[in-house]
Parts: C-alpha cells; sequence; structure tokens
C-alpha cells in the first residue's frame, strides 16, 4: 500500500483539498486529484479531477452539510476511491502565524491554542483554518498535521520594513505588518533561477501576485524584502471585493458619521469594495474586461493605477528592479493587465515583448529590456505538500 498527502484549505463554506504521492519529495507529477467541497452550510457541492483534469466526483452533498461532515466526506471518498494508498499526513494552509511561527510546524499538543490566539489578527481565515485541522483530528487522531503559513516567507523582513508609526506598546502587541500570500511567493521564489536564471533569482524582484486577493513582494536573493499587505489581508493592492490601502481616517467617518458598526465596515471592506464596489458589477476580473460599461473600465483603470504605484514603492525598498514576474489566477491568465501594468512601468525600463505575452509565454519582455518580465504560474498546493514531506518525511 502507498502512501498520499492531503493538501487543505479550509474557507468559511468550502474545503479546498489535493491529493499527492508521497514515496518522494512531491513534485507537480506527484498530484493524484484536486478539487472542493463548497457550499458548505447551504447546498453543498463536492468536486474532484484526476491528474489529467478528468472528472472524479461531480455531486450535491445533503443540505446543511457542517465542515466536520464535509470533512467526513471528503476522507470517506478518498478511502473508497483509493483503497491501494493510505494517508500518511496532511498540510492546512494556515493565514496568520503571527510573531511566533516563522515556518512550517508539526501541530502537537498547544500549537492550536496559539494559533487560536491569532484569530483576532485574521478573523475571517484563522477560524476556519482551524476548524479543519480539527475536524480531521477527530477522524485521524493519529494523523500527523502539519500547520504551512501565509506570513511565514515574510517573517525575516526588517523591522523598519514591518513597522508601523504608532505606540510602541501596540508593535509589542504585534500591531505590525506581515505579508501574506507567502506560499505563493515561496514557490515563485524556488521556481524562479530554473525559467528565468540564476542571476535574475537572486537579483531584485518584483512579484505581484493577481488574484481575488492580489498583493506584490519585493525580493532580494529570493527572501521577502518588503510587501504589500500588512496587519491584515486587506492592505495593499485593489483587489476583487476588497478595498485595498485605505486611509483609515475613512474608517473613522463611517463609524462616527454614517453610524456604522464594527461588523458592517467589515463587510464594507472585505466584501463590497474593490473591483466589486468600484464596478458595481462583478469582482471578476473575466467579466470586467468583456465589458463595455464604463464602469468596468474604470475599476481596471484602478486595479492597475495601484499595481502601477506599489511597483514604484517596492522598486524603491529594492534600489532598483532586474525583473517583475506575474502569478495568481489574473497575472497568468489576463494578458492585458500585463500589458497595461507593463506600459506604466516603461520608465522602469520595461518594454514588453507584444506577442510573447499575448501567447502568454514564460518570458513576455523583449531581450534587450532592462528589467526582465515574467509570467510564473504559482502552486500553493505543492508547496504546501513539499513542507509536510520535509516536516514528516511522507509520514514515517
Amino acid at each position: 500500500m502507498s502512501e498520499v498527502l492531503l493538501v487543505l484549505n479550509a474557507g468559511s463554506s468550502s474545503i479546498k483539498f489535493a491529493l499527492f504521492e508521497a514515496h518522494s519529495e512531491p513534485t507537480a507529477e506527484h498530484l493524484i486529484c484536486e478539487g472542493a467541497i463548497s457550499g458548505i452550510g447551504h447546498k453543498a457541492h463536492f468536486k474532484a479531477t484526476g491528474r489529467s483534469g478528468e472528472a472524479l466526483i461531480d455531486e450535491v452533498l445533503p443540505d446543511g452539510e457542517t465542515l466536520d461532515e464535509a470533512m467526513a466526506a471528503l476522507i470517506d471518498w478518498i478511502e473508497r476511491g483509493f483503497p491501494d494508498q493510505s494517508l500518511a499526513a496532511a498540510g492546512h494552509r494556515v493565514v496568520h502565524g503571527g510573531a511566533i511561527f516563522d515556518a512550517p510546524v508539526v501541530i502537537a499538543a498547544g500549537v492550536v491554542d496559539q494559533l487560536r490566539s491569532f484569530e483576532p489578527l485574521a478573523p475571517l481565515h484563522q477560524p476556519h483554518n482551524l476548524a479543519a485541522i480539527e475536524a480531521l483530528s477527530k477522524l485521524h487522531p493519529n494523523l500527523p498535521q502539519v500547520a504551512c503559513f501565509d506570513t511565514a516567507f515574510h517573517h525575516r523582513q526588517s523591522e523598519v520594513a514591518t513597522a508601523f508609526a504608532l505606540p510602541r506598546d501596540l508593535h509589542a502587541e504585534g500591531v505590525r505588518r506581515y505579508g501574506f500570500h507567502g506560499l505563493s511567493y515561496e514557490y515563485i521564489a524556488g521556481r524562479l533561477p530554473a525559467v528565468a536564471g540564476p542571476a535574475v533569482a537572486d537579483g531584485r524582484v518584483v512579484v505581484a501576485h493577481l488574484g481575488s486577493g492580489a498583493s506584490m513582494c519585493a525580493m532580494r536573493a529570493r527572501s521577502s524584502v518588503a510587501t504589500t499587505m500588512g496587519f491584515t489581508a486587506l492592505d495593499g493592492l485593489m483587489m476583487g471585493s476588497r478595498c485595498g490601502e485605505l486611509d483609515p481616517g475613512v474608517v473613522l467617518y463611517l463609524i462616527d458619521q454614517r453610524g456604522m458598526s464594527v461588523k458592517a465596515v467589515t463587510d464594507l471592506l472585505y466584501h463590497s469594495s474593490g473591483l466589486l464596489g468600484v464596478s458595481g458589477i462583478s469582482d471578476d476580473m473575466r467579466t470586467l474586461l468583456e465589458s463595455d460599461d464604463p464602469r468596468a473600465r474604470e475599476a481596471i483603470e484602478l486595479f492597475v493605477y495601484r499595481i502601477s504605484r506599489e511597483l514604484g514603492s517596492l522598486a524603491a525598498a529594492l534600489g532598483g528592479l532586474d525583473a517583475l514576474v506575474f502569478t495568481g489566477g489574473i497575472g497568468e491568465h489576463a494578458p492585458e493587465i500585463r500589458k497595461r501594468v507593463c506600459d506604466l512601468a516603461g520608465w522602469l525600463g520595461i518594454t514588453l515583448d507584444a506577442a510573447a505575452n499575448a501567447a502568454g509565454a514564460a518570458r513576455i519582455s523583449i531581450p534587450e529590456s532592462k528589467v526582465s518580465v515574467w509570467v510564473i504560474p504559482t502552486d500553493e498546493d505543492l508547496m504546501i505538500a513539499r513542507h509536510v514531506w520535509r516536516l514528516v518525511d511522507g509520514g514515517r
């Protein structure tokens, strides 16, 4: 019987998962299947595809499915569908590791309690990440589980890069810049030498992770120097439904003058802003690019403008720029957005290769471009699987 690694990313109403062979350190070729159970609590929909994209399951689970029940359905499906393979270990995407965890950790007694203390720092993500850990523990009490943090990659940034200009006692309490999307950036940092060459990889690189959640990271020698997200995943770039950088006075105005509750403001900033709020149409970039509505155009222009502003800031933090990398759903699949960003970044020495960009090539800048530009698909699931393998040696 061979062993497999389970990767989990739990949200408020979904569990995304991937299954990898565990006979050696995982690569993309070791993926067995991937999928999600979405709509948990309503009409939970279970979908999974195999390594070649073939459908393995596409079913609606019973109404009122809880996360525990959804997890049980997932594990039962894996055990019935892959009878010759046994679970060796599981890895979880956990959004916040606080100031304590600077690397993935095997979940042992007390770790979940420490992670729960970070829930105020990521209230929309952390509780659901931990709920998945606890649900799997009930089903497989002896299964090794590993927490992999979105904050860990940025943990070694300098004090000046992480500090807010607030009283020192707040910084001591953990009110500082953390940064997120770290698993994606770590994966890209590992791919850079093979794709762009060691000289570029170890130079001054800005990676733009653009999707429904969006951020950018400045790297030197493949280590995080600065990033656009800060204390929470609200900061920095405009996103699908999140506002990005915002004058804190706006929040004070909404509470004081509009009489909005904290819950109402939270919902506004996380779920009703960004591309959705500005366009009034959709939080999906594909829909906006296809629309001839002027509001869609304005939302796209603001999205690109914010990327351009942050790119200049991150280049300043690096003292120059050698390469720009696009990744994430929009970064990988929206050549029009890449074109607009590169056009605005011409002052940095970027010259786009229009044909390569349209074709989605790995390098989309001309050979003479002072700053090279790349498109590198990210794989956070694979990054988690590798961490699990390294920490528990395939569960043995």
